[in-house]
């Protein structure tokens, strides 16, 4: 490849617009449909959109970069999110769902084409330019929602979101761009794009906002990935401020607005609906039967969608874990469990390099929302989603760090002049 071509494929925003774009087609709707309706294979003008969409974007990657052969030996969290992406695409052969699985399925492997190409023709510029662009997307959405709010189940009556996008899907949007955003405002964090001001506000208005969603998995799995951004990333000092600061605050806020936080765990449910997580445990109940049956393969991409709807009415796993472990057996789940252990694993070691400290708590932070929030919501596990989506990135970020050529610090090798040949 010539200089003038790879310095292109640098300056491009590509890295930005391609992973934002699989974000609006599969999140943002202008309709809702039931579980039954989503499962059963029937299309419409906005199902068709969105297959469009994800057909441009693989038609351009194709176009702009080629199918080739690696030549060098890609590094381990590149190749278990390939290896989640594939094995998922393969079981749809045996979901009960078959062409709702292959399309999820074909839509994960285009996300994961995404992430590969990202992960090595991107550096950390492209990945603070999508953390920006993504967190003005969400600002805006809050803003839309506000503005136009639109008809609300009975479910979610009394639940901040935009459009169409559920409640826990919204939480999740906030959830990520807080952290995006707080890692910026960090002192000694990732460079900033906006003045000082300009983050605090942004933070102010996405906690506020993802409160108003009453999404408490996403809000307790923000709170502990904000934690874990400050430890890492601020090394001893930071765990000496969450010590002399963090902890004393806390204890002030929980006297000071003890009803408030109770009002939001609660949420207004009943003791039986707080007992079994709003039917969550007699779901997973459910899912455990499913998956003794299929204990190896799983029931199939997408089974957990449609495996529960006659019988408990919820579609979907509400758990990462538990979707992976019914969809794809002990193989898909420990899949799944060991990428999030590699990523977490490897970023951790990467946070003791200066130059790559904040870049690496971030992603921590990140891996660890996923995780926490994966306990109520299975968004992280199943394809066409933001979670998804930012997983992938996550693991194209981390490649970035790894490989020395994602270092903007590094100099360039000197150059040695050999002596003629008399």
């Amino acid at each position: 490849m010539s200089k003038a071509r790879h310095r292109s494929l640098r300056s491009a925003w590509w890295p930005v617009l391609l992973p934002l774009t699989l974000i609006l087609a599969s999140e943002y709707k202008l309709r809702s449909r039931s579980g039954h309706q989503a499962i059963s294979g029937g299309v419409d003008a906005n199902i068709l959109l969105e297959i469009g969409i994800y057909g441009v974007v693989a038609l351009y990657l194709y176009r702009r970069f080629g199918i080739r052969p690696p030549r060098r030996r890609a590094p381990a969290p590149l190749l278990l999110g390939w290896a989640f992406a594939s094995y998922s695409l393969l079981s749809a052969l045996w979901s009960p769902f078959h062409q709702f699985a292959l399309v999820r399925g074909t839509q994960l492997m285009i996300t994961a084409a995404v992430c590969h190409v990202v992960a090595t023709r991107a550096d950390r510029d492209d990945l603070y330019r999508l953390a920006h662009a993504f967190v003005v997307l969400v600002l805006f959405s809050v803003g839309f929602g506000l503005a136009v709010p639109l008809k609300r189940t009975p479910q979610t009556m009394d639940r901040f979101n935009w459009l169409y996008v559920h409640p826990v899907s919204a939480g999740i949007f906030l959830g990520i761009a807080l952290l995006l955003t707080v890692a910026f405002a960090l002192p000694g964090g990732l460079p900033r794009r906006w003045p000082v001001p300009a983050y605090l506000v942004t933070i102010l208005v996405l906690a506020a906002a993802l409160i108003a969603t009453g999404t408490r998995g996403a809000a307790g799995a923000c709170a502990a990935g904000v934690l874990a951004l400050v430890v890492v990333a601020r090394g001893a000092r930071g765990r000496a401020e969450l010590l002399m600061i963090g902890v004393p605050t806390a204890i002030v806020v929980g006297l000071v607005f003890t009803d408030s936080l109770l009002s939001f765990a609660t949420r207004g449910e009943s003791v039986e609906q707080l007992e079994t997580l709003n039917a969550r445990t007699d779901l997973w109940t459910l899912a455990l039967d499913a998956f003794a049956k299929q204990p190896f393969f799983g029931n199939g991409l997408s089974a957990a969608r449609g495996l529960f709807l006659d019988e408990i009415g919820l579609g979907g796993g509400h758990n990462a874990f538990v979707n992976a472990l019914v969809e794809g057996g002990a193989v898909g789940v420990t899949l799944f469990c060991t990428l999030l252990i590699v990523l977490a694993t490897v970023n951790v070691g990467l946070s003791r390099l200066p130059a790559r400290r904040a870049d690496a708590a971030l992603l921590v932070s990140l891996v660890l929302f996923f995780a926490v929030n994966g306990l109520t919501a299975e968004m992280s596990a199943a394809p066409a989603n933001v979670a998804s989506v930012w997983l992938y990135m996550v693991i194209a970020w981390t490649v970035i760090l790894m490989n020395r050529s994602g270092d903007r610090t590094r100099r360039p090798p000197a150059v040695t002049e050999r002596a003629p040949v008399p």
